[in-house]
């Protein structure tokens, strides 16, 4: 774990795989966040001086969180633990891109499943924030749930506004992933 301007980041990982990561105001649950993410057997140790490899994965993390552009397409997220559907559909949530939001269920009209599902693997998203769950709202662009509080979710989506302002199609795999300007959420806010 490191703590940046008053933000612990953490990483559990394994040469230059990434297990899980987590963030907070508070390095216990960072921690106790990490650990509940891992496979069960397996251990977190903690290294006293962090490889440059987790110094790389730490600055992106804290890029993600500033909401400014970072590249993670670079990042080995290991999934093998995870079944096959939750991979779908963190593999899909990670192509939304900085500014946009997707809604839980274009995220499963791309990859099969239902809304409500999707839900669920998000509330267990072990790849917070590099996969962007954060970025997945509810159909009427409601903010929907977020395990950092729905507080900590608009300060995400606000810190990433670029003043988008097409809706537009990723490809994700076999499917396409409707996404829309961030900006909805704030507009739909706005009209209340």
């Amino acid at each position: 774990c490191k703590n940046v301007d008053d933000v612990w980041f953490g990483i559990a990982y394994e040469e230059e795989e990434v297990f899980a990561t987590s963030f907070g105001s508070d390095e216990r649950k960072v921690l106790k966040n990490l650990r509940g993410s891992l496979p069960a057997g397996i251990m977190l140790k903690s290294s006293g001086r962090a490889s440059t490899f987790a110094e790389r994965i730490l600055e992106i993390l804290k890029l993600v969180y500033d909401g400014k552009n970072a590249d993670v397409g670079g990042v080995q997220l290991n999934m093998n633990r995870l079944p096959s559907y939750s991979r779908l559909v963190l593999g899909a949530v990670c192509m939304v891109p900085v500014g946009y939001i997707t809604s839980y269920g274009s995220v499963a009209k791309a990859v099969g499943g239902g809304a409500r599902a999707v839900g669920n693997i998000m509330a267990r998203n072990p790849f917070a924030p590099l996969c962007p769950c954060h970025r997945v709202v509810a159909s009427d662009l409601s903010l929907g749930g977020y395990g950092g509080g729905l507080k900590t979710k608009l300060a995400f989506l606000r810190r990433e506004r670029r003043g988008f302002t097409s809706e537009r199609d990723i490809s994700v795999g076999k499917g396409k992933l409707h996404v829309f300007p961030v900006e909805r959420v704030f507009e739909k806010a706005s009209r209340r």
